[in-house]
């Protein structure tokens, strides 16, 4: 599958919508799968919705090379091209003096081409002299191109392209110019995502505006001549391959306050004998299964809605006291907790509001609170997904007030989970967390999370 990265300057150079609309350009001539550099969800789930065929995560940090690559050729079967957007600039990872968790990392594992889009807001020829650093930062990283972003006319574009091909050798395939209409729609945790905003004809409409900007200042038969197949392509990941079938059904939580999912997870579901079976907490009755992922999201913006859907609370509350297994994330770490306060002044609100949630644990949750962002390390020390050293993400803008003596799986050797290093919090045979886990680097976590379910010998009817 020829295959190229779109990567950036910086973040906020604009990557993410020329990204979005060359995948949905593309889309129209050819089968397209995309992949997003990161443990993020929001960026995928537009990706996704332009081609048609889920997005994939590839992360530096939390995998290793072959996993990579195993979740790359996985992905890549029946697809024409591959699309990768990367994340911030291109050489951002985990550390200062390493490439791990950047999309040059990526670039370099699976030997793809890059296209760079750099904000060139102000800006001739240092655009060149900030290609050229690019270029010569990491020679092993294939820089082929350029799309400049923010171009105020036609003589700046004649100035920076004619600098960047002149001292660079490599050709500007696009000039973008300087338009609000390129800008995608914003909230606390970044883009609305693509579920929810989809169902807005504004939203439809900017997206549709976009695309048709970048058709017009994009010359997409000199991008596809930058893609090639990479170096790199690998086999797909042993994770996916079916085996230890244990007929299971496990219910996902996924409505508009929950959708934060990685692709991978359903793939790996079924590959272990597992089936998925999707619910609405807001909308639907609790459908009967073995066990229950209830992923993250925005719960924060459907306190009322959750609320009000009390046999959803009450039946979820009464399934953990039965021991069957819940694993829950961020979103849907809130959802379980007794409450969501939503601070007075924050979205608007001119008053504090609480709203009951599940209670399956007994903290409550508050938002606002600071903001925490980053990778985290740890180890599972008990509970359903068992003992396990593990790598992933955090972020959210809450906080969950917890008793002293309260019970955590996860001990983080990174990151700040839910207290001081503490996360996971255990009740039962539910786990709940803010570290959000990768399920192909977890995927011994996830398969012992189904063994609990196949093992508790219950099932919520």
């Amino acid at each position: 599958m020829r295959t190229l990265l779109i990567s950036g300057d910086r973040s906020g150079c604009g990557k993410t919508s020329i990204t979005l609309a060359i995948s949905a350009i593309l889309a129209k001539r050819m089968s397209v799968q995309t992949y997003k550099v990161g443990m993020d969800y929001i960026d995928p789930s537009y990706l996704t919705g332009v081609t048609g065929r889920p997005c994939r995560n590839l992360d530096s940090y939390v995998l290793d090379a072959e996993g990579l690559r195993g979740i790359y050729s996985h992905a890549a079967a029946g697809a024409d091209i591959g699309v990768i957007e990367g994340v911030r600039g291109l050489y951002e990872g985990s550390e200062v003096l390493g490439d791990t968790g950047s999309t040059a990392s990526i670039a370099k594992t699976l030997g793809v081409n890059t296209i760079l889009v750099i904000n060139a807001k102000s800006i001739t020829r240092s655009a060149a002299a900030i290609v050229r650093g690019f270029q010569s930062f990491d020679p092993d990283v294939r820089i082929k191109g350029v799309i400049l972003n923010n171009v105020s006319g036609g003589r700046h574009l004649e100035k920076a392209k004619g600098a960047i091909e002149h001292f660079c050798g490599i050709p500007v395939i696009g000039a973008v110019p300087n338009m609000p209409e390129m800008e995608l729609a914003m909230r606390h945790l970044g883009l609305v995502p693509f579920r929810e905003g989809s169902e807005d004809s504004a939203f439809q409409d900017r997206i549709l505006t976009i695309t048709r900007v970048i058709e017009e200042f994009i010359d997409i038969d000199a991008l596809l001549k930058i893609a090639e197949e990479p170096l790199h392509p690998g086999t797909p990941h042993p994770a996916f391959h079916p085996h230890n079938e244990m007929d299971l059904t496990i219910g996902i939580a996924y409505d508009e306050a929950f959708t934060f999912y990685y692709a991978d997870l359903f793939d790996l579901l079924r590959a272990r004998g597992a089936d998925p079976v999707f619910f609405s907490p807001i909308h639907d009755r609790l459908p009967s299964a073995d066990g229950y992922i209830i992923g993250g999201g925005y719960p924060e913006l459907y306190t009322e809605a959750l609320e009000e859907n009390t046999g959803m609370r009450n039946a979820i509350a009464g399934a953990s006291e039965n021991g069957i297994p819940f694993y829950a994330e961020c979103g849907g770490l809130m959802y379980l907790t007794r409450s969501i306060t939503r601070k007075a002044g924050w979205q608007e609100q001119e008053t504090s509001s609480t709203h009951e949630m599940c209670g399956v644990f007994p903290g409550i949750t508050l938002i606002p609170s600071g903001r925490v962002l980053g990778y985290v390390e740890g180890e599972s020390l008990a509970g359903p997904l068992g003992r396990a050293v593990f790598r992933g993400h955090e972020f959210h803008y809450s906080e969950i007030l917890m008793d002293s003596n309260q019970q955590y799986a996860f001990r983080l050797s990174r990151g700040k989970g839910i207290t001081s290093g503490n996360d996971g919090i255990l009740v039962n045979n539910s786990v709940g967390s803010y570290a959000h886990l990768h399920p192909v680097a977890s995927a011994d976590m996830i398969g012992t999370f189904l063994e609990c379910c196949f093992g508790s010998g219950t099932k919520q009817n």
